[in-house]
């Protein structure tokens, strides 16, 4: 029975009873040590009935091992693996060990964690319980929140409990907070006098562990009231103590056994025997309620009991736990016991050793090609720990600091980057460190400082290697065009042109980009538009194909950027590299918004948001929080835009972010151009800057000074555009740059060539913006049936985007015309009464992909993808899939 937690349960037991009826839930319960989180989730064992359930407990030794905890977790439902898709099932035996193919991809691992939850929840529910989520592998925690945060209609119930250090956005959350006094009260003995009682309810701040094991541990002069009044220690600690206590008290065996089953993490029976826990020793250990054996499993029943077995044990046992379990283990046919041992050979020895580092430098790289980068991270760290030549522990400290790095943790990556020897001679070891360095100055500080770090350090590095120096400054120009810098971007260039020249795209473009922000329209652009060119025939690499994608955007070339930052994103999914992620989502969005593909903008910018929240990545969350309210401005969501762009402005100026905040504002004066508002327009767009961005806004800003009746103001925005255009020549940018002519000069001729420039429909908004504005013009010179065909054309189009307050202002004009408008388009597509999830999963199904299928490409489980299809059936108006395809090319057709 639990006292005073009566909402709590009933939470957990609403999520149980949906469970039961098919649909999923996921919740977080946080708390500090003994405040009830295992007791509610014992409580969520209970009330389980007919349910299956799966538990798992972190243990803090195992944390540095990939995937550990989801084995534990899911051995039960090992067996089913094979059940699902072929890529998932390979992934998933991949990442457990259990198959010789390392997983493809993380993101894998973490829809197969679904599917396999949802096939385990079969035609019934599944209880999966979390204890201890912050002791938890980084890897094994990935794939389960991408399954928790995933999980719809399955069945299935998720509940993680955890302590300071979990971080699970996006997620609800239950909060525990101390018993009130008469909860306290009703844990303790009834035979305390009434002032003892008084203390240890204060004392434990209404700790229901506390409140348990506190009052075995007093004396008798205690319980009869003699208590000292001075400050007692914190109720964590207390309690640990009364366990070292107790455990004091046991016989000499189960002290031992209870040593080696705390060292030793895994609670396997049979491990902890072979290292020298007695079978006595753990039953009574168990007859003292400090562990439970359920078959061939000891768990401890709560982690302060593991801690106090551990930490009262002198070192010299500790030491020795240790190495038995290290001897054990190599003689273990378990799939990660040479991991294991590595970890316990390190545990078991106070100062360098060599030959353990290099164990657990070949621990790293396992647990590389299995996707686990803070597992690569952890093994390198403690291997230079143990590592008495300076040279090389730097070395093993950079490999710790760029795996930390590529996990998106950044603030751990320059730390260990800091920690090495700083008059170190190794180019590798010198260029690893600085990329670390500036890679979280960048994501935490400012654009502009990451740059300084990394010219500060390429004069030595230069020295060493010319290659390595190369690519620093690459980066260095690429931090200068975020931070709108033109003096970092032309010095960084000097350099590199000092530099013995490297036959790469990445060079010629970064040149390119420099002279770009320096003024020099048509040589910057000469050069970026060469090494974009040769993709497809070079090798880059993630940094290099994003880098690739920021020219693409510069030069106009927006199918391009978005093929290839779809490309990174798969990439960065495949390896893990988390901390790259987001940036490639940011980038892929951008690409989707410029051709008009809104919803799945919108998509691709909130899951990159969501992650680059989840990392702490300020700069990543200022630039996606403005390339958002950019895309929403395009659709004319006034509230959505507005409040995005202003909080992504607000923070990009605080950090010098030049890029992000010139994207936000542009957002804002788009918005304010289709509430026909040009003034407050023209003040948010002349605050971009000019290079940039400023580029590619300078067609609004003419819009929006034209039709502010400032016309001189119209003058420089229009040169900017018409030189740009002039330069990357791609027909939609001539047909901008003559519709921004033709709104300057009044010219029909300009109006009907940008309309046939625009042919190709690869811009449909842009389009729709030059059909309003000719129609605009053809009424106002009263020919008003030639107005109505261009205003009805730019009308069909911006109902079909979505773009609602440009569709109103082109009924607006087309009344003015005397025609009566047709209702929004949308209204004719019968699948607008689709959600945009139902869409999705609709059109796939159309094409013939299987549940299973669809459920591949949208991250979804496929009893998801059954519900969505079965919400559907009955909007659509049909009973199976045969009518979908019919149902979806008329829709095609009409939008």
């Amino acid at each position: 029975m639990l006292y005073g937690r009566d909402g709590e349960q009933a939470k957990i037991e609403r999520l149980l009873a949906e469970a039961r009826s098919g649909r999923s839930g996921a919740l977080v319960v946080r708390g500090p040590a003994g405040i009830g989180k295992s007791a509610l989730l014992d409580h969520a064992a209970g009330r389980a009935a007919n349910m299956r359930v799966l538990r798992g407990v972190g243990v803090e030794s195992e944390a540095a091992l990939p995937f550990a905890a989801l084995h534990l977790l899911l051995r039960s439902g090992l067996d089913r693996i094979h059940t699902l898709p072929d890529a998932q099932a390979a992934a998933l035996n991949g990442a457990l060990g259990l198959g010789d193919v390392a997983p493809e991809s993380q993101f894998l691992v973490g829809l197969a964690t679904l599917s396999l939850l949802a096939e385990l929840a079969g035609d019934g529910a599944l209880l999966c319980l979390v204890d201890d989520a912050q002791w938890f592998d980084q890897a094994s925690i990935d794939a389960l929140l991408f399954a928790a945060r995933r999980i719809e209609a399955e069945g299935v119930v998720m509940v993680f409990a955890a302590r300071a250090g979990f971080h699970a956005a996006g997620l609800p959350e239950l909060r525990l907070s101390g018993l009130d006094s008469a909860a306290a009260a009703a844990l303790l003995p009834a035979d305390l006098p009434p002032q003892v009682r008084e203390r240890l309810i204060e004392e434990s701040d209404g700790n229901p562990l506390a409140l348990i094991e506190l009052p075995a541990a007093l004396s008798v002069e205690q319980r009869a009231g003699r208590l000292s009044p001075v400050g007692a220690m914190p109720v964590a600690d207390r309690v640990q103590e009364a366990f070292q206590a107790q455990i004091a008290a046991l016989p000499e065996p189960a002290r031992t056994a209870l040593l080696i089953a705390a060292a030793d993490g895994s609670g396997e029976l049979e491990a902890l025997v072979a290292a020298g826990a007695s079978l006595h020793g753990l039953e009574a250990a168990e007859r003292s309620r400090l562990i439970e054996i359920r078959g061939t499993v000891v768990a401890f029943r709560h982690p302060l009991i593991r801690a106090a077995a551990y930490q009262s044990a002198p070192a010299t046992r500790r030491l020795a736990a240790h190495r038995a379990l290290a001897d054990a283990l190599a003689r273990s046919p378990v799939i990660d016991a040479a991991d294991r041992r590595a970890w316990h050979l390190a545990a078991a020895v106070l100062g360098p050793d060599e030959a353990i580092a290099r164990e657990l430098q070949e621990t790293a790289e396992r647990a590389r090609t299995r996707g686990g980068h803070a597992a690569v991270a952890a093994a390198y760290e403690r291997a230079a720990e143990l590592t008495a030549d300076p040279v090389r522990r730097s070395g093993r400290l950079a490999a710790a600091a760029l795996a930390a790095s590529d996990a998106g943790l950044m603030g751990r990556a320059a730390a260990l980057a800091d920690s090495a020897t700083p008059d170190v001679d190794d180019p590798n070891i010198i260029a690893a460190l600085i990329q670390v360095r500036t890679h979280r100055e960048f994501e935490l500080g400012t654009p502009l400082a990451a740059g300084r770090i990394i010219m500060d350090g390429v004069p030595h590095l230069a020295a060493q290697s010319s290659e390595r120096a190369t690519w620093l400054l690459v980066e260095a120009i690429r931090c200068a065009w975020f931070a709108g810098d033109t003096r970092l971007a032309e010095q960084a260039a000097a350099s590199l042109r000092a530099l013995p020249a490297i036959d790469s795209p990445l060079v010629d473009g970064a040149l390119g980009l420099a002279r770009l922000m320096g003024g020099d329209l048509g040589g910057g652009i000469k050069l970026m538009g060469e090494a974009v060119d040769v993709y497809g025939r070079a090798e880059l690499g993630v940094p290099g194909l994003t880098f690739t994608a920021s020219l693409c955007f510069a030069l106009g070339r927006a199918a391009l950027g978005e093929e290839i930052t779809g490309g990174v994103v798969a990439a960065c999914q495949q390896s893990g590299m988390i901390g790259w992620l987001a940036h490639a989502l940011q980038d892929h969005g951008f690409a989707q918004g410029w051709l008009g593909r809104y919803g799945e903008a919108t998509a691709t910018l909130n899951a990159g948001l969501r992650l680059a929240t989840d990392l702490g990545h300020e700069h990543r969350v200022s630039h996606l929080t403005c390339s958002l309210a950019w895309v929403l401005a395009h659709l004319g969501d006034v509230q959505g835009c507005r409040a995005k762009a202003e909080e992504g402005v607000t923070r990009a100026d605080s950090h010098g972010m030049v890029l992000a905040a010139a994207v936000g504002r542009w957002a804002l004066g788009l918005l304010e151009l289709g509430l026909g508002r040009p003034d407050a327009a023209l003040r948010q767009l002349q605050a971009v800057p000019v290079t940039g961005i400023g580029v590619l806004s300078a067609a609004d800003q003419v819009e929006a000074a034209v039709r502010s009746g400032e016309p001189a103001q119209a003058r420089e925005p229009l040169a900017r555009y018409v030189a740009w255009a002039r330069h990357v020549r791609q027909p939609s940018s001539d047909a901008i740059a003559m519709r921004c002519r033709a709104l300057v000069e009044e010219d029909e001729a300009h109006f009907a060539r940008a309309v046939h420039l625009h042919g190709d429909f690869a811009q449909p908004y842009e389009l729709a913006r030059t059909r309003l504005a000719y129609g605009e013009w053809l009424r106002r010179a009263r020919r008003r049936a030639d107005a109505r065909v261009q205003l009805r054309g730019a009308l069909e189009v911006f109902d079909r985007l979505g773009s609602e307050l440009w569709a109103e202002r082109a009924r607006v004009e087309l009344r003015a015309t005397g025609d009566v408008p047709a209702a929004p388009r949308k209204a004719d597509d019968p699948l607008s009464v689709l959600t945009p999830q139902e869409r999705q999963v609709v059109r796939l199904a159309a094409g013939g992909a299987s549940n299973r299928d669809i459920a591949a490409q949208l991250f979804l489980s496929p009893r998801t993808v059954g519900y969505h299809l079965y919400k559907a059936f009955p909007k659509l108006g049909i009973t199976s899939r045969a009518h979908l395809a019919a149902l979806v090319a008329f829709s095609s057709e009409r939008g």
